[in-house]
């Protein structure tokens, strides 16, 4: 690959788009000696930056409570110093203060085979899935290196969101600053972010090289979209929820004398459906599953499950696995086959009723005289939950549930049913999102079969746990439903903010209600992945046993 040569004057600065993998410090540092000597090679850099945490992988949460784990890390420093004689690395890893046993989140910078800088993260985010004051205590200094007469000013991640760590940057004598970035994505999040580097640039008069972890862990996932900006414009954009390699040549006035290629962003659905696909693929081969199963009845969450699946980890390592019971429906179970075939997924047909008239018989004794009810609709889930759990157990392949945001905001869902399982990739996603997703997988299809049959987008929503049951009898509209979640779940609006939008209030407070008494479900729902402001799980903490009557 041929690039230009540097400019007299300036300085080529690498971007090291990567993904880690949280506490394996060693995996982690041989990636990075890797990108440096590739860095050095394809691209003559003089400088190279990492994202935040590279080496721990983010967030290592309690792990940096552990000192053999921090003895591991910091053994690490001395091997990339010495892959990086003739290049400088700034390089996120955790530090103990001289003399002291407390923690900085830190940005090293390493040249001529030593460390030559130390910055301490100084605004450390304590909201939403960050809890970094549990571990770190901010740094209150400056940092500015000067390499070949170029001046960099360092920043880590939520210092951006704040004005006087730049500033102060500048103050020191910086002419550009560089910006390493644990940044996980959720919905909208590319527009903030670019919006807040531009208004630090137009305060500052300086560029920005704003370096993005990108990959899946656990419930998050970074995006990467690392970018070089000089104020509301990017002029250098790396590709989004993929590693990569940029560069950008600049100058000790702070000029930008050159660039590499820019890579359009995906928005909308798109950016939606890659986040779903890297948190599949990162959180399978992260914990060493060989493929996933999955039941598949024939509705649309489940549907929507089985493409991402295959988009994220190929046909050949996702089982699908039909469960009629005496209440599917045929067009279920043909929907299902269909859609299988189209993705050349294997497809294996397994009847509950042997399970469910087994668990009905044993359990007759005690019922005798009572009415069916939910009772005998959860026995159902539940016996598909075992059969399932017993697949994922024989043959090592990750269980997906496919339950969506909606049913687990008001616990249209079963515990020990079909919430039993590993992993939930739709989790975070309203219901009329799924759909959504659904007709955008459709409509950017690679060949002329829908990857997901038109009736099962088209047909109303059944669970099929009894006779001609439909979602609508246990819940209002999805497009109200979902509208009352996000309101009440991610916006903290009150029932009267909610009321004054226009919903009715009794089903508000119906609603409402719901969310509220079914945490013991969520809490023992399987990890999914964030893609909004707030997703069930580690960035929203309400209590299980609680009085609160919201007004």
């Amino acid at each position: 690959m041929n690039h230009p040569e540097t400019q007299a004057g300036s300085i080529r600065i690498a971007l090291a788009q990567i993904s880690t993998q949280v506490g394996n410090c060693v995996a982690n540092t041989d990636r990075v000696i890797e990108i440096i000597h590739r860095a050095k090679q394809e691209l003559n850099a003089r400088v190279v930056v990492f994202p935040e945490l590279t080496l721990t992988g983010y967030p290592p949460e309690d792990l940096l409570l552990r000192a053999d784990f921090l003895a591991q890390c910091t053994a690490q420093i001395a091997r990339i110093a010495e892959a990086a004689r003739e290049v400088a690395v700034v390089i996120g890893a955790p530090q103990r203060r001289p003399n002291s046993n407390q923690l900085i989140n830190a940005a090293l910078v390493l040249d001529g085979g030593r460390v030559i800088a130390q910055y301490a993260k100084r605004a450390l985010p304590n909201y939403g899935v960050f809890d970094e004051k549990r571990y770190f205590v901010p740094g209150d200094t400056a940092c500015v290196v000067t390499i070949d007469g170029v001046a960099l000013g360092i920043t880590v991640c939520e210092d951006i969101w704040e004005p006087e760590p730049i500033a102060d940057a500048v103050a020191a004598g910086a002419k550009v600053i560089l910006s390493l970035n644990a940044s996980p994505y959720h919905r909208h999040k590319t527009h903030d972010r670019t919006k807040v580097v531009a208004q630090r640039i137009e305060a500052s008069g300086c560029p920005i090289v704003y370096v993005n972890l990108v990959g899946g862990q656990d419930e998050l996932v970074f995006d990467g979209r690392s970018f070089v900006a000089t104020g509301a414009h990017v002029v250098s954009a790396l590709p989004a929820f993929k590693e990569d390699l940029g560069w950008v040549d600049i100058a000790a006035d702070g000029q930008i004398t050159a660039h590499g290629a820019s890579h359009p962003w995906p928005q909308g659905e798109a950016e939606v459906y890659s986040a779903l696909t890297t948190g599949i693929h990162d959180y399978v081969g992260k914990n060493g599953f060989n493929g996933v199963v999955l039941g598949l009845s024939g509705g649309i969450d489940s549907a929507l499950v089985l493409t991402l699946a295959v988009d994220a980890l190929g046909a050949d390592n996702v089982l699908a696995v039909r469960m009629p019971s005496r209440y599917t429906s045929q067009m279920s179970l043909d929907d299902a086959a269909a859609q299988c075939a189209t993705l050349g997924v294997r497809c294996e047909t397994l009847s509950i009723e042997p399970v469910f008239n087994t668990l009905r018989d044993t359990l007759s004794p005690l019922f005798a005289g009572l009415a069916e009810d939910a009772t005998e609709e959860n026995l159902q889930a539940r016996a598909r939950g075992v059969l399932l759990m017993a697949l994922s157990n024989k043959f090592g392949r990750m269980l997906l549930t496919t339950g969506n945001k909606s049913e687990m905001a008001v616990g249209y869902a079963t515990l020990y049913g079909d919430m039993a399982g590993g992993f939930a990739p739709i989790k975070d996603v309203p219901k009329t999102l799924v759909y959504a997703l659904a007709r955008w997988r459709n409509a950017n299809r690679a060949t002329e079969f829908l990857p997901i049959p038109t009736r099962i987008i088209e047909r109303e929503p059944s669970a099929e746990l009894r006779a001609d049951q439909r979602d609508s009898d246990s819940l209002p509209a999805y497009d109200v439903l979902d509208a009352i979640i996000i309101a009440f779940v991610e916006e903290d609006q009150s029932v009267a903010d909610m009321v004054a939008a226009g919903i009715d209030e009794a089903i508000v407070r119906r609603i409402v209600r719901l969310i509220l008494i079914n945490e013991y479900k969520r809490r023992q729902a399987p990890p999914g992945i964030r893609i909004s402001r707030r997703a069930f799980g580690r960035d929203r903490r309400y209590p299980i046993s609680s009085g609160f009557k919201p007004d």
